[in-house]
């Protein structure tokens, strides 16, 4: 998630993920050693963790004291380091969201499949796109101040979302970033409450994925709520593979 949110402050500027500036952080353990973390922050979203050790969790959480922070997010171990550094003896803090990145290893198209077909986005679709990313926000519980309509441009202006469409009408989307040091990673999938059961979701995921490979992707990501059985065993069945877990968590 570092790299691809770089990724997008590098092509869109530094205000493309939230409203005020992004902010990067890397630490080393010597001066001039080699860079062993890293962190991001796109306000109003709270700090994102790239893996790294104890220490510099600790450290960070020191270096951000005095921020208006509202949690934190990343790998289980250094999440956790981070509020405990944060919130101090007596201090509280509570882990509001699991999830578990998985990788594409063999991947297998969803059976049966359901009837329609994928295709890559275009401007037409922007608008149906916007709204089904500010309903997959809501269906996760994020309201960050995200403008979906140039998330859903800048998706389409790179050829990264795609739609099931049945019938002639689209029933289901999902994205992929742009190619960043040979990954890619998959998000949002989106298929509305009153078309889902019908494997739309799965067809379209194992479209995209398809489309990242072609794009030059040697690694094909995605993050999955571990509260969500219906999707973890879904990605499994198109052939992805747990690789680690992580967090979000509110400090208090």
């Amino acid at each position: 998630m570092p790299l691809t949110v770089a990724e997008t402050v590098l092509r869109h500027g530094p205000r493309a993920l939230g409203s005020g500036d992004a902010r990067f952080g890397l630490w080393r353990r010597v001066p001039g050693g080699p860079v062993e973390a890293v962190a991001v922050r796109t306000p109003p979203r709270d700090p994102l963790l790239g893996p790294m050790p104890d220490e510099a969790a600790r450290q960070l959480a020191e270096a951000l004291r005095g921020t208006p922070i509202g949690g934190v997010k990343g790998g289980e171990r250094s999440a956790r380091v981070f509020a405990e550094s944060w919130t101090g003896p007596g201090g509280s803090w509570t882990v509001t969201r699991r999830s578990r990145l998985y990788r594409l290893a063999e991947p297998a198209p969803p059976r049966p499949a359901p009837p329609g077909t994928a295709r890559r986005a275009t401007a037409a679709d922007v608008p149906l796109a916007a709204a089904w990313m500010s309903a997959f926000a809501a269906d996760i519980g994020v309201a960050p101040a995200t403008d979906h309509a140039a998330n859903a441009e800048r998706r389409v202006g790179y050829g990264g979302l795609y739609v099931w469409e049945a019938g002639g009408v689209p029933v289901s989307m999902a994205a992929h970033s742009p190619v960043v040091a040979g990954q890619s990673r998959i998000a949002p999938v989106y298929t509305p409450p009153e078309l889902r059961g019908r494997g739309y979701a799965g067809a379209v995921t194992a479209a995209v994925g398809h489309a990242a490979r072609e794009a030059g992707a040697a690694q094909v990501l995605l993050f999955a709520d571990r509260a969500n059985p219906t999707s973890t065993a879904l990605y499994q069945r198109l052939g992805y593979r747990p690789v680690s877990d992580h967090v979000d968590i509110a400090l208090r």
